[in-house]
């Protein structure tokens, strides 16, 4: 494989999710591209995913960070370096190395994860270094070192095409992963059973043959049922476990308590006969693989929860072969290369830990004159230390904790607190940057070269194929500068990511000798072309084949866990919360937040609630509601639907300051963590919900943005084809909206007895900015209106927010990657008899790219009475 595909494309790999696609990028322009999937790389074999499709809508300059700035002043690099390099320099000679902090990203590529991690554990000489991926993988990685002695990913996705029986714990995977999905269908497919294990009744649980729907948190109870059950129906492998297995005395009996079907039913709640079938079910198949993610990993116990699932494996000799294996599915590009060079504050590079040994190990390796001895603080305890003033500087990389941290109020005060704050980002204006001293123009996707590593361990290049705008930056070069700056000038000397490649290779097997899994001898010498050429490969081949592990005795380790008591509901916090993502937007949205095509599959953060919750708290369909909790609280739009358990609540996470007034979900989880990996516990939330009255609802559609949101109750912003909608509603007196309108022509309709305004700018003809409000009236479709943006002359009957004649309202957005609304999809079935998913897909290509709508087509097929759903 080389770098350029056919017609002039770069191989190079998606933004988004540990998934890891190939992707064919081909610049059409200065700063736009086709998007393809690339047929040859392993992870999608040219398949993606709406949001992965839709990458060339995010690529322009709206929102960049261009220059670096000091304040609100803009600087050459030379004085931010320096500055950034002083500040950090006084502040450890006056408080030392551990009053310093960089919080780092998987969103960045390896060879800057490596840099940062170097300066700060080698040179600074704190492990105050931790990284976004501690929110969303610590636990799995403190699970894996547990129990195989190193954080080992021990599954492919290879895996899943031998597998008999596929469960999904805690993932919503056609959302979340849905190129690994499609594997996962075709699979089932094939004959294949598919479980799924979540509170909620989602999209992936939608197509599963068994959905339990258990009691959150209560994953360790069903995992250590289950083994009880293998061991008494003789499923237990004795002899792979007296072979290579260290198993303590103790386990078998603690392990017995609270186990027996009756009583696993009862703490999980679920039904009883459909847990002995999912019991039954794995029992009688070999070939398992279980794949698990946020809903195991986001818990106060998910180190447990995580060894529960290894411990499974292991005791039935599950692992290591074809097809039989648990396996770990990572939400962010790069969560994996950060665990590789020792981006978490608990680990050093190449997988080690803070032994003695290593730590004079990896200090002989960077000739390090400050090597940090012990593990630095990890997010919690980080973002803490920083409110009560023990971290002094802190340099922030391509995140945005003020949203996406528990308790992100606090964060956001500890930041303004903090005498020094650094940020590195590509947008201008996060809600984390706003506390910013300096703030650095880091380079984007598509304009940065480097590694990464997806969930199965592929490690794949990113290669440029646009310029870095003004003056942006590729972050190993922002942070090896600073540390030239603070006196290191011959260990930050690189000037391309090849050689930081080749030390990162070079150090996974220093004085290695086999006791650690991950090595990369072979790339240790690659010169640079055979870097810019590099074809992904997969690094450790199948681990645990041959029955050893990187432990000190070779054997892998059964670790007893007990399932904690589920605490009972607070008398003012009565139901429980949980958050989590939606299929096309990603994190905070200042990369998906661009799109227009996005955009339509969830224009509202919306609180999912049960009916009989909702009936009981007067909570209606489409209202707003407010969701408090001991921490925050936040508005919402209600979602009134049954996949949702009966006194539970579901948020997204993806809404900030910049798109809306509500849905900020970061304020309401407590700031509490697993004991052991230190991740935040994001899905049980103890919490309260009361509706929130109106006085008038409305809309805004501009050419261009508004500078800051609209000043009302509720407003969140969308983004639309040649323009920005703004959804709103309000209490007060809506005539304030006035003011968000620009200069222009102005023609306007009121409504009194609805007490409806409909405004529209002009300028030269074409629509600048329309603006609908109304007490009691209806509210036309958004899309004729945005289409009007394009339009050299607007039509006559804009105010009455539709063209002449009849007009039929496509409805929602389904099909986001081929823009298939709902309306098309239910006159298709209606009209053309269509009787199965293939068959919509035949007609109208929804469902046949990413797949990630199959279930939304499945249930409209079943709502329009047909009986025979594919």
């Amino acid at each position: 494989m080389i770098p350029a595909g056919s017609g002039g494309s770069i191989r190079t790999t998606c933004a988004y999710c540990g998934v890891g696609c190939g992707i064919l990028a081909t610049p059409t322009g200065e700063r736009t591209a086709r998007i393809e999937g690339d047929p040859d790389h392993p992870a999608n074999t040219g398949k993606l995913c709406s949001k992965g499709t839709h990458l060339g809508e995010t690529i322009g300059l709206d929102g960049r960070l261009l220059h670096p700035m000091i304040g609100k002043r803009r600087v050459g690099w030379d004085k931010a370096l320096d500055l950034v390099a002083k500040r950090f320099r006084d502040t450890i000679a006056q408080h030392g190395p551990n009053s310093v902090a960089f919080y780092v990203s998987g969103q960045l590529l390896t060879e800057d994860y490596y840099v940062a991690n170097k300066l700060m554990k080698g040179f600074i000489g704190s492990a105050n270094i931790d990284t976004n991926s501690r929110l969303c993988m610590a636990s799995a990685v403190a699970g894996h070192t547990r129990a195989f002695g190193e954080d080992i990913v021990p599954a492919t996705y290879d895996d899943l095409d031998a597998a008999d029986l596929i469960i999904l714990v805690g993932s919503n995977t056609a959302w979340c992963h849905p190129i690994v999905y499609q594997r996962v269908r075709a699979r089932c497919d094939g004959g294949a059973k598919l479980v799924v294990i979540d509170p909620r009744r989602t999209e992936t649980a939608d197509e599963a043959d068994l959905h339990l729907a258990i009691r959150p948190g209560t994953d360790v109870a069903l995992m250590n049922g289950l083994l009880a059950w293998c061991r008494d129906a003789g499923v237990v492998d004795h002899d792979y476990l007296a072979r290579h297995v260290a198993t303590l005395d103790t386990f078998w009996d603690q392990l017995a308590e609270g186990s027996d079907l009756w009583s696993v039913a009862r703490t999980c709640d679920v039904p009883l006969p459909d847990l002995k079938r999912f019991f039954e079910l794995f029992a009688a198949t070999p070939r398992t693989v279980t794949m698990f993610s946020q809903g195991v990993n986001q818990s106060l116990s998910g180190t447990d929860q995580v060894n529960a699932i290894t411990n499974l494996h292991l005791a039935t000799g599950r692992i290591g072969k074809p097809g039989a294996a648990p396996f770990s599915i990572t939400g962010q590009p790069n969560a994996m290369g950060g665990r590789e060079v020792g981006g978490l504050a608990s680990s050093l590079a190449a997988h080690m830990d803070f032994t003695p040994d290593n730590v004079a190990r990896v200090g002989r390796f960077w000739a390090a004159p400050n090597m940090a001895t012990r593990p630095g603080l990890k997010a919690l305890d980080l973002f803490r230390e920083l409110g009560d003033g023990r971290i002094k500087a802190i340099w922030i990389m391509a995140t945005n904790p003020t949203v996406s941290m528990p308790d992100a109020g606090r964060v956001r005060e500890a930041l303004a607190a903090c005498p020094f704050v650094v940020v590195s980002d590509v947008i201008e204006t996060t809600d984390t940057s706003v506390h910013a001293h300096v703030r650095l123009p880091a380079a984007a996707w598509g304009e940065k070269d480097g590694t990464v590593t997806n969930s199965d361990r592929t490690i794949s290049r990113q290669r440029a194929f646009l310029a870095a705008p003004g003056e942006a930056r590729p972050d190993w070069w922002i942070v090896a500068q600073v540390g030239r700056r603070m006196g290191w000038k011959t260990a930050f000397s690189y000037d391309r990511p090849a050689e930081i490649w080749r030390e990162h290779c070079r150090l996974s097997s220093y004085e290695n000798g086999g006791t650690r899994l991950f090595a990369l001898p072979g790339h240790a010498a690659q010169g640079n072309a055979d870097y810019d050429a590099m074809p992904p490969f997969r690094w450790g081949g199948t681990p645990f084949a041959d029955g050893r592990f990187p432990t000190p005795d070779g054997r892998a380790r059964l670790v007893s866990v007990v399932q904690t008591p589920v605490a009972a509901p607070l008398p003012n916090w009565p139901m429980t919360l949980n958050t989590g993502r939606y299929r096309d937007h990603w994190h905070t949205m200042t990369r998906t937040g661009l799109s227009p095509k996005l955009a339509r599959h969830r224009e509202d953060p919306l609180v999912e609630i049960h009916p009989d919750d909702a009936a009981r708290l007067a909570i209606v369909d489409g209202g707003l509601a407010r969701v408090v909790t001991p921490q925050g609280e936040s508005l919402f739009r209600a979602s009134v639907t049954r996949t949702q358990r009966v006194a539970e609540l579901f948020v997204p996470i993806h809404w900030t300051d910049r798109t809306a007034t509500g849905g900020r979900a970061g304020l309401l989880p407590r700031p509490l963590g697993d004991p052991i990996s230190g991740q935040p516990g994001f899905k049980s939330t103890s919490v309260r919900i009361e509706p929130v009255e109106t006085v008038w609802r409305g809309f805004l559609i501009l050419r261009d943005d508004l500078a800051t949101r609209p000043d009302c109750l509720w407003a969140t912003r969308i983004a639309a084809p040649g323009g920005t909608v703004w959804e709103m509603a309000g209490t007060g007196d809506p005539a304030t909206l006035m003011a968000l309108l620009p200069k222009g022509q102005r023609i306007e309709a009121i409504d009194a007895a609805r007490g409806s305004r409909r405004i529209a700018i002009l300028n030269g003809g074409r629509l600048a900015a329309a603006l609908f409000v109304t007490r009691d009236g209806a509210l036309p479709s958004r899309d004729w209106l945005v289409a009007q943006l394009a339009e050299a002359v607007a039509a006559p009957t804009l105010l009455a927010g539709r063209a002449p004649g009849v007009q039929v309202d496509r409805g929602p957005i389904v099909c986001a990657c081929f823009d298939v609304g709902l309306t098309a999809i239910l006159t298709a079935i209606a009209d053309q008899r269509l009787a199965d998913v293939p068959a919509i897909g035949a007609a109208l290509g929804a469902g046949t790219n990413c797949g990630s709508c199959r279930p939304a087509l499945a249930r409209l097929l079943v709502t329009e009475g047909s009986t025979h759903v594919a």
